[in-house]
């Protein structure tokens, strides 16, 4: 039975991870799953809570094995003796401080918990070898790249935001240690991930919140950045299937090994103008009734200047990864708008 642990296991990603381990199991077999998660107060901790109450649910009629422990992965005596008991065999670290505008004004919680976590999580991989390690990397690693689509070949040392520079930060480290001691390790650079009980702080989320309360939402760029939206179950589909190809150990031509070391990007490869992400975010909430029939848009609407730390497009070249894995993201933006408005409508009523 494979060991995995899934830091950030509360969070949007983390929690969608999980939950299909324990209904499917991984690659058709039981597993074990530890979820780690500190539960803060970024966002509202009862949508974490309310996550975890449905993995709780889903482990219960599960063949797989649960085990939820609250914590950071910033404390790393508990990082350790996590490792220490339960000789993972593959990690996939999706805990960390989100958020390119908070980390403007909050810039020591995304050192604490981007690097000083992900020092942890690599050390321990170090001293407790496992098969694999992946983690969350980030679509804001490319800054203000003119180049579209982003490649992983592109060079990304133009950051415009603090978290972004902690995600480059994440894959320069872990190149470093897989070089150093072979350790197999995978970074994902996720494109705007989006769908059911997302997380608030998300344009279609917050839109949405602010749309019911009678409040204008601002488009930036004055409308004119576009996003390569990808819908959760295609990000975990990506996940679970880079979990099991891990990067060949490899010997060089001078005897030592070459880094097992790779980086794909996540993106659904269609970037949608954000005013026509409202205007199909709109239709889905009226189908839904989150917002009435005769609800005035236009009225709560406002178009507003690019914002500090903010790309005017994320444009994904995701051929490595259907190239390696056989995938591609398939889910419709507004295919996935509708899961998420109906959602909304379960969720607050």
């Amino acid at each position: 039975m494979k060991k995995i642990l899934v830091t950030g296991s509360a969070g949007f990603i983390g929690s969608n991870l999980v939950l299909r381990l324990l209904r499917e199991g991984y690659q058709g077999e039981a597993c074990r799953v530890v979820g780690l998660d500190n539960l803060n107060d970024y966002y509202d901790v009862s949508l974490k809570e309310y996550r975890l109450s449905i993995i709780l649910s889903a482990s219960e009629g599960s063949a797989s094995e649960y085990r939820f422990v609250k914590g950071s992965i910033a404390d790393k005596s508990l990082v350790d003796s996590l490792f220490e008991e339960e000789k993972f065999d593959i990690v996939v670290n999706l805990a960390a401080q989100a958020g390119v505008r908070y980390s403007i004004e909050n810039p020591d919680v995304y050192i604490e918990s981007n690097i000083v976590g992900f020092y942890n999580i690599l050390e321990a991989c170090r001293h407790h070898p496992v098969e694999h390690l992946v983690y969350a990397s980030s679509s804001s690693v490319y800054g203000g790249n003119k180049k579209v689509p982003f490649s992983t070949d592109d060079r990304v040392d133009n950051p415009v935001s603090l978290y972004a520079a902690t995600k480059k930060s994440n894959e320069l480290m872990a190149h470093c240690y897989s070089k150093l001691y072979d350790i197999p390790s995978t970074g994902l650079r996720f494109f705007t991930v989006y769908g059911p009980a997302g997380r608030p702080d998300m344009a279609y989320f917050g839109f949405t919140n602010k749309l019911l309360a009678g409040k204008t939402i601002q488009i930036y760029n004055y409308g004119n950045c576009r996003r390569d939206f990808t819908y959760v179950d295609d990000i975990v589909e990506g996940i679970v299937r880079v979990m099991a190809g891990a990067p060949a150990h490899k010997k060089g031509e001078d005897g030592l090994p070459i880094p097992p070391y790779a980086v794909y990007n996540i993106g659904g490869g269609q970037p949608e103008n954000l005013l026509d992400f409202v205007n199909i975010l709109q239709e889905e909430l009226v189908r839904a009734g989150v917002l009435p029939q005769d609800y005035d848009f236009e009225a709560h609407k406002q178009l507003v200047p690019m914002q500090p730390g903010d790309v005017p497009t994320t444009y994904a070249d995701a051929t490595a990864l259907e190239r390696d894995f056989g995938f591609t993201p398939k889910i419709t933006l507004r295919e996935g708008l509708r899961k998420f408005a109906q959602w909304y409508k379960e969720y607050y009523g």
